[in-house]
């Protein structure tokens, strides 16, 4: 199978500088596309006042339950493309690229409908103040109004990124951010339309990106090209899509709920403490995209690799990415913390809130690294094709962890640090138990393959 210019040989020659050409776009990528949401911040927290920023903050932890998952099904698109990819069978990968196209409208003209009607009935459960209440509804039911274009950009992402072009999905992902930065100046600024402004401006620059997805796909060579006439869903690749991606996006859906009980913790405390959450939430989400491109990396090449036969090859995938994300990890974690007052000081003057986001980055931001060791380990083990057994071990090791914790831990000891510390503990219980699983995972699958790793 000939190389593209985009793509990257994942199975032979140098392996650490093909790590970095692939991780280095997707974490540009991934820091870019929160810039431009922490430019969503800004602009409502500054021009619409904190009700609005804590409004926006109220919606995160919901709209990431409702949405991973769909978008844990493109996990599934992106191992079964890769290992397709590996063992060079053109056939497959088409028949995966245009299932998944046509199962992310699917999935996301469900969710479209099902998150306007339900996800505002979810915010009044979630305890959410009535000063804040309607922008959030507001905020949300145009956000998942455009659910459809969100998945199909996850989608087409996830196969190029299975292919090893994470160049691509970085220009398009620009292209959209200018769009969404200059769309919030006009519509916050210029007519005052508060978080709707933020919300119409998201999904204006996700239609943009997710066009630019669809068209790339579309002019694509081999197996990854997509043709209106190709567009159905074949059994046989959504049944294993699904298998795969389930388990992801249910592990994803239950953290979040997690999250969702953490948030209305955290709105217990009223909209100062909500206000530097969310603004702290802002911050820490560049270090954790950073560090989940390691756990792509590791997932890409691992099936690619585990596709080719590869088998020596994947214990060195594993080291790389780990060494790689806790690097990552220290460096920008610790940055964010030691910076913390200024950088919050970008999204709101309040002391209190200030006060608050520090509170919370001392605890989270010092030991971010663990969180990327465990999902390293998690994208190794679903790139072997283990899906089920790393979603158990994160939801009992660290989701169960968590509501234990708050319905044990913080009742009896009501407060926003105690809160915060469940974090780390759950990574390092959850991290521990996934190395011990990869260790029987390895010894079980190469006990069965020629040669060793």
């Amino acid at each position: 199978m000939k190389r593209k210019s985009y793509e990257i040989d994942m199975c032979s020659g140098p392996l650490f500088s093909k790590i970095l050409l692939f991780a280095v776009p997707l974490m540009i990528s991934s820091i870019l596309q929160l810039l431009f949401n922490a430019a969503d911040m800004v602009v409502v927290g500054r021009f619409a006042g904190s009700t609005a920023l804590a409004a926006v903050g109220a919606n995160a932890s919901l709209i990431n339950m409702l949405t991973n998952l769909f978008i844990g099904f493109s996990v599934g698109a992106n191992v079964l493309v890769a290992r397709f990819y590996g063992a060079k069978r053109e056939e497959d990968i088409s028949e995966t690229v245009h299932s998944a196209v046509v199962l992310s409208l699917v999935c996301g003209l469900g969710l479209m409908v099902f998150g306007m009607a339900v996800a505002p009935r979810i915010l009044v459960l979630m305890g959410t103040p009535h000063d804040v209440l309607s922008q959030a509804v507001l905020y949300i039911r145009i956000y998942f109004a455009g659910m459809p274009v969100i998945l199909l950009y996850n989608f087409g992402s996830s196969v190029l990124r299975a292919v090893g072009d994470t160049q691509r999905p970085l220009y398009y992902l620009f292209g959209a951010g200018v769009v969404n930065i200059i769309l919030n100046l006009i519509f916050v600024i210029g007519f005052h339309l508060g978080v709707a402004g933020v919300a119409l401006a998201t999904v204006i620059s996700q239609v943009v990106s997710a066009g630019l997805i669809l068209r790339c796909l579309m002019h694509m060579e081999g197996g990854c090209r997509v043709e209106w006439k190709k567009l159905r869903m074949k059994k046989e690749k959504v049944m294993q899509i699904v298998r795969i991606g389930l388990p992801a996006g249910l592990q994803g859906t239950i953290f979040s709920l997690s999250n969702v009980l953490i948030q209305s913790s955290v709105n217990s405390f009223g909209s100062v403490a909500m206000a530097g959450n969310t603004a702290a939430q802002n911050i820490e989400g560049f270090i954790y995209m950073a560090m989940n491109a390691c756990h792509q990396t590791a997932l890409s090449f691992t099936s690619q690799n585990f596709g080719a036969g590869n088998y020596k090859r994947i214990g060195k995938v594993l080291l790389e990415c780990l060494t790689m994300v806790t690097a990552v990890g220290i460096v920008m974690g610790w940055s964010a913390y030691l910076c913390g007052n200024q950088l919050l000081g970008i999204y709101s003057s309040d002391a209190g809130v200030i006060e608050v986001g520090l509170l919370r980055l001392s605890v989270i931001c010092t030991t971010y690294c663990l969180c990327g060791i465990m999902d390293v380990m998690v994208g190794e083990l679903r790139g072997l094709g283990y899906a089920f057994l790393p979603m158990i071990v994160s939801l009992l090791g660290a989701c169960g962890f968590r509501i234990l914790w708050i319905f044990t831990v913080f009742q009896s000891h009501r407060s926003l640090w105690v809160l915060y510390i469940s974090y780390p503990v759950s990574w390092v219980l959850t991290g521990a138990v996934h190395m011990v699983c990869y260790i029987f995972v390895r010894r079980k699958l190469f006990r069965l393959q020629k040669g060793d790793i």
